[in-house]
């Protein structure tokens, strides 16, 4: 019998982490959903919908890495598979500390600024409903701001090809912090302070405990080391990670900035049933991402070894998927008023026209993925880059001027869909061209 080879290695590799992904991310999920009621019931409406908006400031937070975890993963995936064990040394040292002095003054900042603006204003929260804001803000902010660094463990995991481990331990945090949020219920608390905590406190906790398993009892021959420390490798993981930032920092424009402008256009309990139907329809998007995370290191590791057969067959049993995810997305919204009536009952309503232009948003963005992740496992990303940032750029004016127009959020809701399309074109007609091999130009960079 003969030996296996590397791409048959690779697809044993990636099927048993997406296995290993769909129980975790299903666990996650159910997490997801079981925290909606349990924190509306604590909160109320308004509340709750103040603790979103938090939520997606706090959720920039991950994204001021300038792309130092995503450049880690792609660059230790190829170091890897081409055996060079001490540069994979060197980069994860170098990386972890370039995170360590970019969060200091980051912080630092953070509270700063916390200090001297007007939050109540800023986020049009009444000063009457939520007294201690300015508190909520300091505690969520350095606790978000210590799991930081230490959420690099993720990353070093999918560099590995093992996001399933990734996603354990981002499944563990919100398991602990379930837990806290019931028992804050049991108490009697409706203290958004109490809330915002053990949000925040658990995956902090989460990822402390992982770093001595991983890197003293899982790969000592991995560990961060000062001494290994190397400007040039953490310039080589910059190079490629800005482009990453700069992407990250785009999307946080166009996905976490919603909750923000739905709260100043409209009103901090319009938050609620927005985001009650986009975690309801992103299961679909978490399902996806559940497949699609495998795949962008397993291309990176197929790519240096030139296995664009491996790469090709991949594409075919994503178009699959694909397909699927749609139907089911049909589905979905078919029978959302019986889901919300027995999910979350009277505390919010989502209606019909509502739960269609989320459906569409989430499908548009999973499409655009579909194509995305591999080539963000190949590394040719400027033309990504170039449409994400002008939809970054468009959005905000146009969601303004069309929320003022039309007073309705699915106006807004439409807005987010199509800045997101042409993205999605170019997306699909890049890959084409990669594992065709007429990728030239603009198309190649």
């Amino acid at each position: 019998m003969s030996a296996p080879t590397q791409s048959d290695q690779r697809t044993s590799l990636l099927r048993k982490n997406i296995l290993g992904s769909f129980l975790i991310k299903g666990w996650s999920a159910v997490v997801v959903l079981l925290m909606v009621p349990v924190t509306l019931k604590c909160l109320g409406e308004y509340k709750n919908g103040v603790w979103l908006t938090i939520s997606s400031i706090l959720m920039w937070i991950d994204y001021m890495d300038i792309g130092l975890g995503n450049g880690l993963r792609n660059k230790l995936a190829a170091h890897l598979a081409h055996g060079e064990t001490e540069r994979a040394h060197s980069l994860v040292s170098s990386t972890f500390a370039m995170l360590t002095y970019i969060m200091i003054p980051i912080l630092a900042i953070l509270l700063i600024l916390v200090a001297l603006l007007d939050t109540y204003g800023f986020l049009n929260v009444s000063p009457g409903k939520v007294p201690d804001l300015d508190a909520v803000l300091i505690v969520t902010i350095s606790f978000v701001c210590s799991t930081f660094i230490f959420k690099l463990i993720g990353n070093f995991y999918m560099g590995l090809q093992l996001p399933a481990v990734s996603n354990l331990l981002v499944a563990i945090g919100q398991t602990l912090a379930l837990a806290g949020c019931y028992l804050v219920y049991l108490s009697g608390s409706h203290s958004l302070m109490h809330i915002a905590l053990v949000n925040t406190a658990a995956p902090f906790l989460t990822y402390v405990l992982a770093y001595p398993v991983t890197f003293y009892y899982k790969y000592p021959q991995l560990r961060p080391q000062y001494k290994l420390v190397n400007l040039s490798e953490a310039k080589s993981v910059m190079t490629m990670g800005v482009k990453f930032f700069v992407m990250q920092i785009s999307s946080v424009v166009l996905f976490l900035t919603s909750n923000i402008l739905i709260s100043k256009l409209f009103s901090p309990a319009m938050v609620t049933p927005y985001q009650i139907a986009y975690r309801y329809f992103s299961l679909m998007l978490v399902a996806f991402t559940v497949i699609c995370m495998p795949f962008w290191n397993a291309t990176t590791d197929a790519y240096e070894r030139c296995d664009m057969a491996w790469i090709r067959s991949a594409n075919k049993k994503m178009n699959v998927m694909t397909l699927l995810i749609l139907i089911s997305m049909v589905l979905m919204v078919a029978v959302s008023p019986w889901v919300y009536d027995i999910w979350i009952g009277d505390k919010a309503h989502v209606d019909i026209p509502m739960s269609i232009a989320m459906a569409a948003y989430i499908f548009i963005l999973i499409y655009s993925m579909r194509y995305s992740y591999f080539i963000n496992g190949i590394g040719k990303l400027w033309l990504q880059l170039v449409f994400t940032v002008s939809a970054a750029i468009l959005f905000i004016p146009l969601a303004y001027f069309t929320a003022r127009w039309s007073h309705n959020i699915i106006w807004f809701m439409t807005v987010m869909c199509l800045v997101n399309l042409p993205g999605l074109v170019v997306n699909r007609i890049q890959f084409q061209k990669l594992i065709n091999g007429t990728a030239q130009g603009i198309w190649n960079r």
